[in-house]
């Protein structure tokens, strides 16, 4: 049975150069790596442990990178080749705090966010608000949790645009 619900997408324009605008963005990002906690997990006496090694896998924005995908690259196919990455960010302390509520949080966590430069040369960023994603399960507790990831995001673009 369907479920309509509504996202609150995000479009940030910047004068910021793309290349710039990435650099800052990845630098502020961790690097998840599973295989650093894995062989932790399904231990309840090893939970902190694993947890250690995550704070450890932050980064200054208390995001990490799950993956990028050079969607401008893609379009060389095409004969076209553009400035556009496609991240996917989040952090699994957080996914964990909300699955724990509500698993069927799972599906929006991490998330995806897209920085391509535009035709007139700006730097965009595009995602959807986590609040918007994680509000349909209709949970206090996810939402609280939702409302932390926008901030980091919203965060996370705006210290990448500043020179």
């Amino acid at each position: 049975m369907p479920n309509d619900i509504s996202v609150n997408h995000i479009v940030r324009s910047f004068q910021t150069p793309y290349d710039a605008f990435i650099s800052r963005f990845e630098s502020q990002l961790g690097r998840h790596d599973i295989s650093a906690y894995s062989n932790l997990l399904g231990d309840n006496h090893r939970a902190k442990d694993a947890e250690a090694v995550l704070h450890r896998q932050e980064g200054a924005s208390g995001l990490m990178l799950f993956s990028v995908y050079d969607h401008g690259a893609l379009l060389s196919i095409k004969g076209s080749p553009r400035k556009a990455r496609q991240y996917v960010v989040g952090n699994p302390l957080f996914a964990a705090r909300m699955t724990q509520h509500d698993i069927r949080a799972a599906l929006y966590a991490p998330l995806r966010v897209l920085v391509y430069a535009d035709d007139s040369g700006a730097t965009r960023v595009e995602y959807d608000l986590p609040s918007s994603l994680f509000a349909q399960f209709k949970n206090a507790k996810v939402n609280a949790v939702a409302a932390e990831l926008d901030r980091k995001l919203s965060d996370l673009v705006e210290q990448s645009s500043s020179t």
